[in-house]
């Protein structure tokens, strides 16, 4: 029965999806900071934040039209995020001519396993882990694929980084569950 509901249970939350975004044309990023509200110019950083609420998001805006766009959590919010910036770029007089090309860099999610895992046994017998628990109280564990790193904790928590999509981060965790069940590193 415990088996079923660990399996049931074991879902996924997207954390943050890191997105580069390509304009396709070089931006005055001066100009834009002088004339647009809510972009900001940071001494010392060669571009300009965008800050927006629902979704919480922050994107830097770069002058070669290069964009990198954080703090989504699906791909729903990349494109709402997208056309925000649109529209700013509109407002300090900016056309953007063709839809922008959109690549998922990495998105960083979170699972509970249900049960709690004994690190030690896992570092111990499991190739691709790296436990310091001296150093950090997580156990590093590099599944090569999905190409990903899971930190697993004690609590059963897993966070998930490195996935190009919200598959590839549910499959790391089933994997990864798999695996503490395999090296019998369950704590009853």
């Amino acid at each position: 029965m415990k088996e079923k509901m660990t399996n049931d249970r074991l879902k996924t939350k997207i954390e943050n999806m890191v997105s580069s975004i390509t304009l396709g044309q070089n931006i005055d990023i001066e100009h834009l900071a002088a004339t647009v509200t809510d972009v900001k110019n940071p001494k010392r950083f060669p571009g300009i934040v965008f800050r927006m609420k629902n979704p919480d998001i922050a994107m830097l805006i770069f002058r070669t039209g290069k964009v990198i766009c954080s703090g989504a959590r699906s791909r729903g919010d990349i494109e709402i995020a997208v056309d925000r910036l649109i529209d700013k770029l509109k407002e300090g007089g900016i056309d953007v001519t063709e839809r922008p090309e959109i690549v998922v860099q990495n998105i960083v999610a979170s699972a509970r396993l249900g049960f709690k895992v004994n690190l030690d046994v896992l570092a111990m017998g499991c190739e691709n882990t790296e436990y310091e628990p001296e150093q950090f109280p997580g156990l590093v564990y590099r599944l090569p694929e999905p190409k990903t790193v899971m930190l697993i904790f004690r609590s059963g928590k897993i966070i998930i980084t490195g996935a190009k999509t919200p598959e590839d981060a549910r499959t790391a965790a089933k994997k990864t569950e798999s695996v503490v069940k395999e090296f019998n590193a369950i704590i009853n």
